[in-house]
């Protein structure tokens, strides 16, 4: 982080790889090495137009180059989508609070994400890569709107190469390509798709709002306990640093606080799903 938590680095676009058609993902070069743990954010600025906050997917093993999954969903990020590689951008972080890898050691994670939410989980599942003999089992349940809204597509269908993954993808709507499971993802937590040990493990959801919601209580049902379930809550996030109060969540700011929660600390507050 530089000096100033307010002055960005300088960076360079890179690469951009196309994910969906509305969905890319931004291989941006830091003017220095950039540090981050999953589940951190950083803002991103383009220059002339603005910042806004974004979870980086790349390994956060890696520090000389960070990949940022995003969806092209306003002003901002219609300029990022129009970008070609050797573009000008800064970066400003990281900041917020990351996923707790330590109280997920010696037991089984259930990543639970989608659509573009896959995006954050992506950077927590090669965190648990480099380490992956200190938990039980990794498991990954993905959703998405049709088979073309797939993010990390074959990664996802090739369990990202490796043989200690349980992988089971869902798409609300199929096409006359997809061959696999039809519904919201709740369908694939169903215990006849999904043999865990709720007591022996914990979970990880980020996503829409809507998805969260139900995926936390189909969560709930199954037992795992309120503290072993983590949310990414990205609730309206700006300055980044607990300043400007968008991201109020009760007595948190998203951006500070989180945005990684357990279920636990939030589930008394109200509108947590708005």
């Amino acid at each position: 982080m530089s000096c100033s938590p307010y002055m960005p680095m300088p960076a360079k676009l890179e690469h951009v790889v196309r994910e969906t058609a509305n969905i890319k993902t931004f291989f941006v070069r830091p003017q220095k090495p950039l540090a981050f743990k999953a589940g951190q954010f950083i803002e991103l600025t383009v220059p002339g137009i603005g910042e806004a906050p974004f979870t980086p997917s790349s390994s956060p093993a890696l520090s000389d180059r960070i990949e940022i999954t995003i969806m092209r969903a306003g002003r901002l990020t219609e300029k990022l989508h129009a970008l070609e590689p050797g573009a000008e951008l800064a970066i400003r972080g990281p900041s917020g609070q990351p996923y707790p890898l330590e109280k997920y050691r010696g037991r089984e994670v259930l990543i639970v994400g989608g659509g573009v939410g896959l995006a954050p989980l992506r950077a927590l599942l090669f965190a648990l890569f480099e380490e992956a003999d200190k938990y039980k089992k990794i498991f990954v349940r993905y959703g998405a709107k049709s088979p073309s809204d797939l993010v990390y597509r074959k990664a996802v269908e090739d369990g990202w190469g490796r043989k200690d993954m349980d992988v089971a993808i869902t798409v609300d709507k199929r096409d006359d390509s997809w061959s696999g499971n039809e519904g919201v993802v709740t369908t694939i937590l169903a215990p006849d798709k999904l043999k865990c040990n709720p007591q022996e493990g914990v979970a990880v959801v980020c996503g829409p709002p809507i998805m969260m919601k139900f995926a936390t209580l189909e969560l709930l049902h199954l037992g795992y306990a309120p503290e072993n379930i983590y949310l990414s809550m990205e609730k309206n996030m700006s300055c980044g640093i607990g300043k400007c109060g968008h991201c109020r969540l009760g007595p948190y700011y998203a951006c500070k606080d989180g945005p990684v929660f357990s279920f636990d600390r939030i589930k008394h507050l109200q509108k947590i799903w708005d």
